[in-house]
């Protein structure tokens, strides 16, 4: 299991694994429930550079940044350290 501190979001921390370059397991600690609940579902499953081409650079209103932009950002970080 991953553990990504968020920077400029409402949630916390990201919780994900990564089985055979998929996405598993995301979990959200704190933000939106329901927003988070909903990118963590969609994400589930989908190949690592997709999902980074999916949601990189995503904002929230006037936030550079974003819960999904904010998962780009840890998913990058596994795969530099993978």
């Amino acid at each position: 299991m991953m553990t990504y501190r968020t920077r400029g979001t409402c949630s916390s921390e990201i919780q994900f694994d990564v089985k055979d370059n998929k996405v598993t397991d995301v979990r959200f600690i704190g933000g939106c429930s329901g927003n988070t609940q909903g990118v963590a579902r969609l994400i589930e499953g989908m190949d690592v550079d997709e999902a980074i081409r999916r949601l990189d650079g995503i904002h929230c209103g006037p936030r550079p940044t974003s819960c999904p932009d904010q998962l780009a950002r840890a998913l990058k970080q596994y795969k530099a350290q993978a």
